[in-house]
């Protein structure tokens, strides 16, 4: 059993900075890309960042220049510095991971989603 578990959002003003966290859990034997997708009510979701275990980054155009995506592949974690945040970053944000929990096998895994507001 695989879990993730994030932390970190809440209520911001515009301008302003919040850092995301997840971490993975339970019967992992490697993970491959870690990433972080948002969702606003009567939307898709998308992709705000992802992060392979050798570092390389993807952001989406939105989000270039004011979000850091970091992993720490020995804790299993992922996280998100947000900066100059604007109202319409508001979103849940979740936490991805491709993990594989034997050699052979991998599953898509997602946290239970944080709240991130910014508004004045």
């Amino acid at each position: 059993q695989v879990q993730l578990v994030e932390s970190g959002g809440g209520l911001v003003q515009p301008g302003g900075s919040l850092r995301l966290s997840c971490a993975a859990s339970g019967s992992i034997f490697s993970i491959t890309a870690m990433g972080w997708y948002r969702q606003v009510p009567g939307k898709q979701r998308e992709l705000v960042a992802t992060i392979t275990s050798g570092g390389s980054t993807n952001y989406a155009d939105s989000v270039k220049g004011r979000f850091i995506i970091s992993r720490t592949n020995a804790k299993n974690t992922v996280n998100l510095q947000m900066d100059s945040l604007k109202p319409e970053d508001t979103a849940v944000y979740y936490c991805n991971a491709k993990i594989y929990a034997t050699l052979t096998r991998r599953g898509d895994y997602w946290g239970q989603g944080t709240q991130v507001t910014v508004s004045s």
